[in-house]
């Protein structure tokens, strides 16, 4: 007759169950996962925009690119906007007279040795931005090919030699020069749209620019991915905006959406991607998530892995 079990057992299954466990347990495969995501048919340059302010768009390239990279891809962030917040995120010197963006695009650096390695993982670089860039759309415009000069910059040859499958232009909120460089520079854009009243105001014109830019300089853009972002399940209106987003772009959007999070606003203050910073989170678990589907799609795309 084999003995009941012992108290300890029963302590030690207990604890295992505990809310602080499981998040522990999600932690730890986050940063530490099975296996690795899936590399694109060929590299993807993906543009982040969204000219209506406070949407999400840096928070998402930041934490986009920490998942990618966590999960073996190696991944670049250019910061193309003046306020550095990308550059904070990941905690890289943007400092005046630090080789940033601004360098790259008027010629004195190439972007290779702009890019920096960052402490949130060895596969993810970021090209920061500094206060230098604030005057560069006035300077951009006499120089010649004032829209390609990023494209100029992020070629091939230059991407191989840093060797990554994903860049991830986070753009300023505007429709300026910058962006329509970035456009210019990439064949997707990833538009985060907010979960609020006001989050398709001023998309009609986003689109409108994508469309120029696809007419006139880059046939090859288009927009393969919008995100969900700032969701609060407590409201009807999040649902609302979440419905009618998928109506009107379908399969574009990702399925996952990310939620409200105290966590992921609180993450660039101590220069860190919610991943890093509470990796056990909603937030967290929703980006890996977002990724996940990314990686996926372009895993689908068609060519090989350059």
């Amino acid at each position: 007759m084999n003995p009941p079990p012992s108290d300890s057992t029963e302590t030690s299954h207990d604890v295992g169950w505990t809310p602080i466990a499981e998040e522990a347990a999600r932690a730890a495969r986050l940063l530490h996962p099975e296996r690795t995501l899936p590399r694109p048919g060929r590299r993807r340059v993906m543009t982040v925009a969204n000219q209506k302010g406070g949407v999400g768009k840096t928070t998402s390239t930041v934490n986009l690119a920490a998942a990618l990279a966590v999960h073996g891809l190696k991944t670049l962030v250019v910061d193309l906007d003046p306020q550095g917040n990308a550059s904070t995120a990941l905690d890289v010197d943007h400092r005046s007279g630090t080789p940033s963006i601004y360098e790259v695009l008027i010629g004195e650096v190439t972007l290779a040795e702009a890019a920096q390695p960052t402490e949130q993982s060895p596969n993810l670089f970021c090209v920061p931005a500094t206060i230098d860039l604030a005057g560069a759309e006035i300077e951009l415009v006499s120089m010649a090919s004032r829209e390609s000069r990023l494209k100029e910059a992020i070629s091939s040859e230059i991407l191989d030699e840093i060797g990554v499958d994903y860049v991830l232009i986070d753009c300023p909120p505007s429709l300026g020069l910058l962006t329509v460089n970035a456009m210019v520079a990439a064949q997707e854009v990833l538009i985060p749209i907010q979960c609020e009243y006001y989050a398709l105001e001023g998309l009609g014109q986003l689109l409108s620019n994508i469309e120029l830019v696809q007419q006139h300089l880059n046939r090859e853009l288009r927009v393969s991915t919008i995100l969900l972002t700032m969701y609060d399940g407590r409201t009807k209106l999040a649902d609302q905006v979440t419905n009618e987003v998928r109506n009107h772009f379908g399969d574009t959007v990702l399925k996952t959406v990310i939620p409200r999070s105290v966590k992921v606003s609180e993450a660039p203050g101590y220069g860190q991607t919610v991943l890093a910073y509470d990796p056990g989170s909603r937030g967290a678990m929703s980006y890996v998530d977002a990724a996940k589907e990314i990686a996926e799609r372009g895993a689908q795309m068609e060519g090989s892995s350059t």
